[in-house]
């Protein structure tokens, strides 16, 4: 570590968000631009360098923290480049988007704030694109073997260009019009500009990856036809079947999913269209579902001019500091955090009271009501306690002009066919069984990411990329150079 003393004399401070009044008229990332690079190598001198770093062990990807952090700290921006690509095929994915399991590992963290590891990262990564330390690397020569992988989403990509720098032929297959995935149409603009998403896209073509799109497999392609053609295929379609709310009136007009009404206000993002079908605008939306889907969708409810917006949170408010007991270092501790969506939401005209934040927590959805016409118009709900159970005397009405269920996902979509086409098992959640080598009973096809582990955060989406192209490079070639993060029967932290 460059500086000893780092962590003792150096405070903790955090990329700096845009004034709120600035950011939510805008599609912008809600960060200032420019401001984190002049403070990132002093916060990375906060780095203990310990001897057991916690952090490391605390990542899927296992990232070489504390090497990084060293390095950023004495201003070598393309060994720390070099260090991070070691591990994070997408790093400046990963630094927006990932809740950053390695933070509450951080040995810092016992009794001070953490390292700013994932701002860190992201400096990181966006240097080396500014510097050109992120230039394409197309394998030597070719081993004459090909994969078809069928999802761009991270785990998908990363498989992808994996398998490609190994020196074989790779076509991702891909359903919507464009490449990412979830990425593209489920995060909003706000917290990942797609810049980030197309640089990588370049550089993947430039290996050598090819990309079909606005093709589904099992309709546009037959599965079987699809084995037949590439040596080896590997499903990473991701999670996308997602989870309903049987109660009464949910068949009124006005109730979405979230992922029916984020794309779409991605698309207007794109230049596809000019307004959302499904825009919030004057309306008062209720989002069921407390996790980071549901922020998403209070994000963007805010920038279309939503009249109000609440969030329900079937769990309590969580406290501010760490349960020592229940949950005790370096675990992932459930606490009470404000987004840039909640604070956007506190802060403005569109939170239930003035300062108040946004999310109803404990809170369970009983029924809506509708009017004549079959439009839903309000959303009753009741209190519950820890065990979920209804608190008497504790039902209210919300207005709900709009209402967005964002209650995650259970497993892969069946409706295209391909799972029932190439023969796969599934597991009773709904998840594609597979083996210790990422294999499912088909050989030669193999399943990653949130189609076989169920919805997870986007570091174990691409850690799962990095190992099964490991085991698929094994499997056509007889053993394997590229490294394996992790094994199938890892299990994520609760994050």
């Amino acid at each position: 570590m460059a500086d000893p003393k780092g962590f003792m004399t150096t405070p903790r401070e955090e990329w700096p968000r845009r004034p709120v009044e600035e950011r939510v008229r805008d599609w912008d990332e809600v960060y200032v631009p420019g401001a984190l690079l002049p403070i990132i190598s002093k916060q990375a001198d906060r780095c203990m360098d310990c001897g057991v770093p916690f952090c490391h062990d605390a990542c899927p990807l296992g990232n070489l923290i504390p090497e990084w952090n060293d390095l950023v700290s004495r201003e070598d921006w393309r060994a720390a480049s070099d260090r991070l690509h070691a591990t994070n095929n997408f790093p400046e994915f990963t630094g927006r988007l990932c809740p950053a399991p390695c933070e509450a590992g951080c040995v810092l963290a016992i009794n001070q704030p953490a390292v700013t590891i994932k701002n860190v990262e992201c400096a990181i990564a966006d240097r080396a694109w500014a510097d050109g330390f992120a230039s394409p690397r197309p394998p030597e020569r070719l081993s004459g073997r090909t994969v078809a992988v069928i999802g761009s989403g991270p785990t998908g990509l990363a498989a992808a260009q994996q398998l490609t720098r190994a020196g074989h032929t790779v076509a991702v297959y891909e359903k919507d019009d464009r490449l990412g995935g979830l990425m593209r149409y489920g995060i909003p603009e706000f917290k990942m500009e797609k810049v980030h998403l197309e640089r990588r896209l370049g550089q993947m073509r430039a290996e050598g990856t090819k990309f079909r799109t606005s093709t589904v497999v099992g309709r546009d392609v037959g599965a079987a036809e699809l084995r037949a053609r590439y040596d080896a295929v590997v499903i990473a379609t991701g999670a996308t079947a997602w989870r309903e709310l049987p109660v009464p009136g949910r068949e009124l007009e006005g109730i979405h999913q979230a992922m029916e009404y984020l794309p779409l206000a991605n698309r207007v993002c794109q230049g596809d269209l000019s307004e959302s079908p499904m825009s919030a605008v004057g309306k008062h939306v209720v989002i069921v579902g407390g996790g980071d889907t549901g922020a998403d969708c209070l994000g963007t409810a805010v920038r279309e001019r939503a009249a109000s917006v609440t969030q329900l949170d079937i769990y309590a408010q969580p406290g501010t500091e760490r349960d020592e007991d229940a949950e005790p270092w370096p675990t992932y501790p459930k606490l009470y955090r404000l987004s840039a969506a909640h604070e956007e939401a506190r802060d403005l005209e569109t939170a239930p009271a003035a300062d108040a934040d946004a999310r109803l927590f404990a809170a369970s959805t009983l029924h809506f009501e509708g009017d004549e016409s079959g439009h839903v118009r309000s959303l009753h709900l009741v209190e519950v306690d820890a065990a979920r159970q209804p608190v008497p005397g504790t039902g209210r009405t919300l207005p709900a002009d709009m209402v967005l269920l964002a209650l995650g996902f259970s497993g892969p979509d069946r409706e295209d066919g391909l799972i029932d086409q190439l023969g796969v098992v599934t597991e009773p959640r709904g998840t594609i069984a597979r083996d210790a080598e990422f294999t499912t009973n088909v050989p030669g096809v193999f399943a990653a990411g949130d189609a076989a582990r169920g919805q997870s955060l986007i570091v174990w989406a691409i850690a799962e990329g990095r190992a099964v192209a490991a085991a698929v490079d094994r499997y056509l070639t007889g053993s394997s150079q590229l490294p394996a993060p992790i094994s199938p029967y890892d299990r994520p932290m609760t994050v």
